[in-house]
C-alpha cells in the first residue's frame, strides 16, 4: 500500500504535460477538406516508425522539395524523424508522378509496401501530401505556450485507396493589406494556411484610400509618401482617432519573396491595383490625376471616397501604364486585378475634362449604361488591352458590369450573385465571392454581432459560409455554369489591424470554406464537417495559429 500510495503522489507531483503517453497513434484520412473517394480496409495497417525512408526523384527539384516538406509536416506533427533518401525504390513513403486525372488530382494508397502518393503532375503531389499531413495523428504540440513534447514511436496507417481533386480550379482568399499593413513573415504564415486549405490563389490587395502599398521605382515617392496617414479613426468612422501616424509598403523585392514562397505551395499571386476609385493614397502624392486637383490626404477614415483618377486626363492613364507595367515585371500572375468597385461618378459629372472625353469618345446615355458608367469601362477596356499585350487577363468586382463588360474580363461578384450570373450568361468567366457568405471580415458568431460594432453588420457565421453553393443550376445553363471558375473568401481589414485577430478572422472559416471550394455539393454535411474540425483545430494549435473556437 505504501508503494503505491508514493507512486500516485510521484505522478500527481508531475505536471500533466510531463506524463508520457501512448506512442502507438493511427491516422484518420476523414480530413478538411473531405477526399472525393475513400476506401479503408481497417483490418490491415501499415505501422511507419521512426527512420523509415521518405523516398524521391532527385531527378525532380518540385518534388524533392515536397518530400522536404513531408518530412518536415511528419516531425512536427507526430515527433516521428524519418530519412529523406534520392532515388530508391523500396521506402515507407513514396512519391510517383505515373498518376492520372487533371493537373490536381492525386492518389493516395497504403498497403503492405508502404505509403504511395500518385499524381500526374508535382502540384498533385503536393495535395496528396498535405492529406497524409493532415491525416497524421497530431502528438507533438509546437504552439506557443504548448508544454507538450511526446513524440509517436510509430504510426499505424490503414491500408487506403484515396482518390481525390477539386470541384474549382480557382480557390482564392484575399488578403487587404491597403486598409492595414502586414509584414511579409505574416504573409508567409498567411500563404501556409491557404496551402494548408487547399487555396491556390492568393489575392492581394495592395492599395487603397488608406495606403498605397506597392513600390514603383519610376515614381519613389508614390509608396514612400502615398503609403502613410496621419491617424486612424478608432472602430466605425467614430469621429475619435488614435492620433498615430501609420504606414509600410512592400519593397517590389518583398513581392517577389513573397511570390517565390507563394510558388513552392503552388499558390499563384493575383496584386490587386484598385481603379479608378480607392486611389485616394495616389493622388495625395500626385494631385493633378484628380478632377479637383486636390489636395488629397491619405484617407484616416473608412468608407468610399469621391476623389477618383481623372479619366479624361491623359496623364491618368500614363500613370496608370506605368504602375502596371512595373507590376506585371514583379508579378507573373496570368490575372492581374484592376479593382474597379466603388467608383462615384461625382466628379466626373462635373470635371470637364472627363466630360470632354466622353464627347471625343461619341458616348452617350444607352438604357441601363450611362456616360459616366460607359467612361470607366473605357478606362477597364485600354488598362485590359494594355494586359493582354503582357499575356494578363483581367479580373475586376462586379461593378464593371455597370458600362459593359470588355470582351475578355472575368467577373468577381462580391454583391451577392446576381453579378456572377449576368456574366456567366454574357460567357464570360465568373469568380464568386458574394459578401454575405465569403467576409469573413464580418463576425462569426451571434453574440459578438449584438456588441458594439467594430467588424461589420452581420454576421457571417463557420455554417452560413458552408451553406453557399457558388453554382446555381436554376440560373444557369449548362454551358453556362462551366464559366464558373471558382470561388473566394475575403479579409477586409478596416477593423483588423493584428496578425492573431485576422487569423482570428480567418479559421476556422476558410476550413469551411474550402470545403465549398473543394468538395462537390453531394459530399457536404456540416454537422459531419463539425466532427471533422476539431482534428484541423490541434492542427492549428501545433502551428499556432489563433483560431475562434466556437462554430455556429
Amino acid at each position: 500500500m505504501k508503494s503505491i500510495l508514493l507512486i500516485l503522489t510521484l505522478l500527481f507531483a508531475v505536471e500533466p504535460f510531463q506524463i508520457i503517453e501512448a506512442t502507438i497513434k493511427k491516422a484518420d484520412y476523414r480530413i478538411v477538406p473531405l477526399p472525393k473517394s475513400i476506401e479503408v480496409d481497417t483490418a490491415h495497417v501499415f505501422v511507419l516508425q521512426a527512420d523509415m525512408t521518405i523516398a524521391y526523384d532527385a531527378g525532380n527539384a518540385e518534388v524533392e522539395r515536397i518530400a522536404q516538406f513531408t518530412h518536415q509536416w511528419a516531425e512536427e506533427t507526430t515527433g516521428l524523424h524519418l530519412t529523406l533518401t534520392p532515388n530508391r525504390k523500396k521506402a515507407a513513403v513514396r512519391f510517383s508522378l505515373d498518376g492520372q486525372g487533371g493537373e490536381e488530382a492525386y492518389e493516395i494508397i497504403v498497403d503492405k509496401k508502404g505509403i504511395l502518393l500518385k499524381a500526374t503532375t508535382p502540384i498533385g503531389l503536393f495535395r496528396a501530401a498535405q492529406t497524409l499531413r493532415k491525416a497524421l495523428p497530431i502528438v507533438k504540440e509546437q504552439g506557443a505556450g504548448s508544454k507538450e513534447h511526446v513524440n509517436a514511436q510509430e504510426v499505424q496507417f490503414p491500408y487506403v485507396h484515396i482518390q481525390d481533386e477539386p470541384r474549382f480550379p480557382y480557390r482564392g482568399v484575399l488578403l487587404d493589406c491597403g486598409r492595414h499593413f502586414f509584414t511579409v513573415e505574416f504573409i508567409k504564415q498567411f500563404l501556409d494556411a491557404m496551402a494548408l486549405h487547399g487555396c491556390n490563389q492568393f489575392h492581394w490587395h495592395l492599395t487603397e484610400d488608406q495606403g498605397w502599398r506597392f513600390e514603383v521605382k519610376s515614381l519613389p515617392r508614390l509608396a514612400m509618401e502615398g503609403s502613410v496617414r496621419e491617424q486612424t479613426v478608432i472602430g466605425p468612422n467614430s469621429g475619435i482617432y488614435d492620433g498615430v501616424r501609420y504606414g509600410g509598403y512592400y519593397t517590389q523585392e518583398d513581392c517577389r519573396e513573397i511570390v517565390r514562397y507563394a510558388q513552392e505551395r503552388y499558390i499563384n499571386v493575383i496584386p490587386e491595383i484598385d481603379l479608378p476609385g480607392h486611389m485616394q493614397g495616389a493622388l495625395h502624392v500626385f494631385p493633378n490625376l484628380g478632377c479637383t486637383g486636390g489636395p488629397y490626404p491619405v484617407r484616416t477614415y473608412w468608407g468610399v471616397s469621391k476623389e477618383v483618377l481623372c479619366a479624361g486626363n491623359p496623364e491618368t492613364m500614363d500613370f496608370l501604364k506605368t504602375v502596371l507595367g512595373e507590376l506585371c515585371d514583379v508579378f507573373p500572375s496570368k490575372y492581374i486585378h484592376i479593382g474597379g468597385d466603388e467608383c462615384p461618378k461625382d466628379r466626373w459629372r462635373k470635371c470637364p475634362k472627363c466630360q470632354a472625353k466622353i464627347k471625343e469618345l461619341g458616348i452617350t446615355d444607352e438604357g441601363k449604361h450611362n456616360k459616366e458608367d460607359q467612361l470607366q469601362t473605357w478606362v477597364n477596356h485600354e488598362i485590359e488591352r494594355f494586359l493582354n499585350e503582357r499575356g494578363r487577363d483581367l479580373i475586376g468586382w462586379d461593378e464593371i458590369l455597370a458600362g459593359g463588360l470588355t470582351d475578355g474580363s472575368i467577373v468577381m461578384s462580391w454583391r451577392g450573385t446576381k453579378g456572377g450570373i449576368a456574366a456567366a450568361r454574357q460567357g464570360h468567366r465568373v469568380i464568386m465571392s458574394p459578401n454575405v457568405y465569403a467576409y469573413i471580415d464580418h463576425p462569426q458568431l451571434k453574440d459578438v454581432a449584438k456588441q458594439p460594432r467594430t467588424t461589420g453588420g452581420y454576421i457571417v457565421s463557420c455554417s452560413k459560409v458552408y451553406s453557399f453553393e457558388p453554382v446555381v443550376p436554376d440560373s444557369l445553363t449548362a454551358e453556362e455554369q462551366q464559366c464558373i471558375m471558382g470561388v473566394q473568401a475575403n479579409l477586409w481589414t478596416e477593423h483588423v489591424a493584428y496578425p492573431e485577430h485576422a487569423f482570428y478572422q480567418l479559421l476556422p472559416r476558410l476550413a469551411a470554406m474550402c470545403e465549398v471550394q473543394w468538395c462537390s455539393p453531394g459530399q457536404k454535411d456540416f454537422d459531419d464537417f463539425k466532427v471533422r474540425l476539431p482534428r484541423m483545430e490541434r492542427l492549428y494549435d501545433s502551428l499556432g495559429l489563433k483560431y475562434c473556437h466556437q462554430v455556429e
